[in-house]
């Protein structure tokens, strides 16, 4: 959980960074900041398709599915270019959007009596959305953003 709700952070809060580079699509600040919308907007189709996923597969099947296919397209924006590069990075939207609910079903306990104290634990592990958008800045000022990148998809995986 901590991995995943920071890598979320993490690709939609540099998302307008990258599309900005002039070997992405050179993007103006406003024409970036609207494409991120594409992002958040594929997660809330994700959500819906992934509800669906789950009537079809067994969610640790999917899960795994939209993890591989995730850390894949992060993998493919670190080293292509113009409109592929925006595109896979945009696509990983999709695949987030299936990870927090199906996380946080599979990783309740069995016994019920130790439910509250899981999902306690669960939430408090979102604060992955304030550290690795941080830690990936600063590797971002040494690496650079498509090679910081990889913290993002590490945590994904």
């Amino acid at each position: 959980m901590f991995g995943y709700v920071g890598a979320e952070v993490t690709i939609g809060s540099l998302l307008a960074n990258y599309l900005a580079q002039p070997t992405i699509l050179n993007a103006d600040p406003t024409s970036a900041g609207r494409l991120v919308s594409l992002y958040w907007g594929g997660a809330m189709i994700g959500r819906f398709a992934g509800a669906y996923g789950m009537t079809r597969w067994q969610p640790s099947a999917l899960l795994t599915a939209v993890g591989v296919g995730a850390v894949a397209l992060v993998a493919i924006a670190t080293q292509a270019q113009g409109i592929v590069g925006a595109a896979a990075l945009i696509a990983v939207g999709l695949c987030n959007a299936i990870m927090y609910p199906t996380l946080f079903a599979l990783s309740l306990p069995e016994d019920r009596s130790c439910a509250p104290y899981a999902s306690m634990v669960l939430c408090m592990a979102v604060v992955g959305g304030a550290v690795i958008p941080v830690l990936t800045g600063m590797l971002a000022d040494h690496l650079g953003l498509a090679g910081a990148l990889a913290l993002p998809a590490f945590a994904i995986s």
